[in-house]
């Protein structure tokens, strides 16, 4: 079982990096390109194990309504925030403000 995590998670890990700068994705939208969307989840338990990992840009992947739910995962206070502002996404209260302007859909992997 720990092996087909470890594969899930480094499938989950090359597509976070392919996430283009100032766009976001959803945990969701992840898992469906990878032919396992009913597993958001897994998503998001891969990005928080991602955080010692600097090439994987975490920041840009946050919940289906552009809630940053993993932002707890961060060191500092507004990290992830910070993170995606310096990109010129603009958030408030804890969601992005024009989640669809700066949606990026995954395309599926074969």
């Amino acid at each position: 079982m720990a092996a087909d995590n470890d594969n899930f998670f480094q499938r989950v890990y090359d597509l976070a990096r392919q996430i283009p700068y100032g766009k976001v994705t959803s945990y969701g939208a992840i898992a469906k390109a990878l032919g396992a969307a009913r597993s958001a989840r897994m998503v998001g338990w891969a990005m928080n194990a991602s955080h010692l990992m600097e090439d994987i840009p975490a920041h840009r992947v946050v919940n289906r309504n552009g809630v940053l739910t993993g932002k707890h995962h961060f060191d500092g206070t507004n990290l992830m925030q910070q993170l995606l502002e310096s990109e010129g996404i603009k958030v408030e209260n804890n969601q992005i403000v024009d989640f669809d302007k700066h949606f990026w859909q995954p395309e599926i992997q074969l």
